[in-house]
């Protein structure tokens, strides 16, 4: 079976422990998706991702439609062969990219005109281009091409994002399924047969709003669902009430992601509102300015008092980085601004995300999330180490 989604045990939180079948692989979720926005992670080599234990990352359908262009990547055998990952790969659909280039698009319910960050060319984004592109990268999970709204957006600028989504959700879905089930030329041709397409909840920050999106999306029958819009700016807690809110409505048989969340102390968070799937650039982008998470707290690594500092970087941690190399070092490293500081930094920040979530679907098989949300929690918020 190409795609398949097994719950295997729920928490009395809410929180599921599953199994998530795909073309290239299986996975345990929960699960935290490390980002390789343009073919890579960044700082990251596959076997590195492989032997950190990753089952699914994430392809950006913006970057890798601008450079090196998706027709390219077909012609050359889909992502997967592309960049040589033998595991499953989920690419989001462009939107969240192309609405941050506020000052340069224009939205209609027809689709987006953009200009390219790289050269400022011109391109029309529709939904029907989205999957297209989606399809020649072949990923095992695509998502709809949709309006990404910022916050706070007020109720009607909030709505009418939301209805442009479901009418986008509805014009991506019949291009997936018109592409299965009559075929295309060969120009046209997934090159993942098996790719999934997950609907996408929008609705801002208002409640009413997120219960109609989620409602309208499940008559659309997708076989999995996003929450999209979080993580922009609003306090957490109204992250997790929407997140709660459309998670309530989806189906409890499809499996669940909130995208772009989050930072490790709100992992726990969105594991209790029932998601099954997170990513987030946070474990990355921090790595490379010096920002290390430990089980104790985030670590700032210029700073000069670990410049005579031998104890590893987590002494809870057993990542190849804690394992082999000192505070002391690490600090050195990126003072000299040298490549292999983003490597080590990097390599741990991602091995910390999945061990967290690795404990956490242990928490959840062994009746104990409630205990180790609490304890972890408390012991790394942020400014304790």
């Amino acid at each position: 079976m190409n795609f398949h989604f097994e719950i295997l045990k729920t928490d009395p939180s809410g929180a599921r422990l599953g199994r998530l079948t795909t073309p290239h692989g299986v996975i345990d979720t929960p699960a935290f998706m490390p980002v390789g926005t343009a073919g890579t992670v960044k700082g990251l080599t596959q076997q590195a991702l492989t032997e950190l234990g990753v089952q699914i990352l994430l392809g950006n359908t913006y970057h890798l439609y601008l450079r090196p262009g998706h027709e390219r990547i077909r012609s050359l055998g889909g992502l997967h062969r592309f960049m040589s990952w033998p595991g499953a790969i989920l690419t989001d659909s462009g939107g969240f990219q192309v609405f941050s280039l506020a000052e340069l698009r224009k939205i209609s319910d027809d689709g987006v005109v953009f200009r390219s960050h790289l050269d400022g060319s011109e391109h029309f984004l529709t939904p029907e281009k989205s999957i297209e592109i989606q399809q020649a990268l072949g990923s095992d999970i695509a998502m709809v091409f949709d309006e990404c709204i910022e916050y706070p957006a007020d109720h009607a600028r909030a709505a009418d994002a939301m209805r442009r989504t479901t009418l986008w959700a509805a014009r991506c879905r019949d291009y997936a399924r018109a592409e299965k089930d009559d075929g295309r030329s060969n120009a046209e041709a997934s090159t993942n047969p098996g790719q999934s397409l997950f609907g996408i909840v929008q609705g801002g920050m208002h409640a009413d709003l997120r219960s109609e999106s989620a409602r309208q999306l499940v008559d659309l029958d997708f076989p999995g669902y996003a929450i999209g819009g979080l993580a922009v700016g609003e306090p957490h807690a109204l992250s997790i009430e929407m997140a709660n809110i459309a998670a309530e409505l989806l189906p409890k048989d499809r499996p669940r992601y909130v995208m772009g969340v989050g930072l490790p102390e709100q992992l726990p968070d969105y594991v209790r509102c029932g998601v099954d799937m997170m990513d987030c650039v946070l474990p990355t982008r921090n790595a490379r300015n010096g920002c290390l998470f430990t089980s104790a707290g985030r670590v700032n690594i210029r700073n000069a008092i670990y410049a005579d500092d031998p104890r590893p970087l987590d002494e809870r941690c057993s990542c190849m980085v804690c394992r082999n190399y000192s505070r002391a070092y690490l600090r050195h490293l990126i003072q000299a601004n040298e490549i292999l500081a983003s490597i080590l930094n990097s390599h741990h920040n991602v091995a910390f995300f999945l061990d967290i979530m690795g404990k956490i679907r242990q928490a959840i098989a062994f009746g104990e999330l409630a205990e180790f949300s609490s304890e972890f929690q408390a012991r790394i918020e942020p400014g304790n180490s």
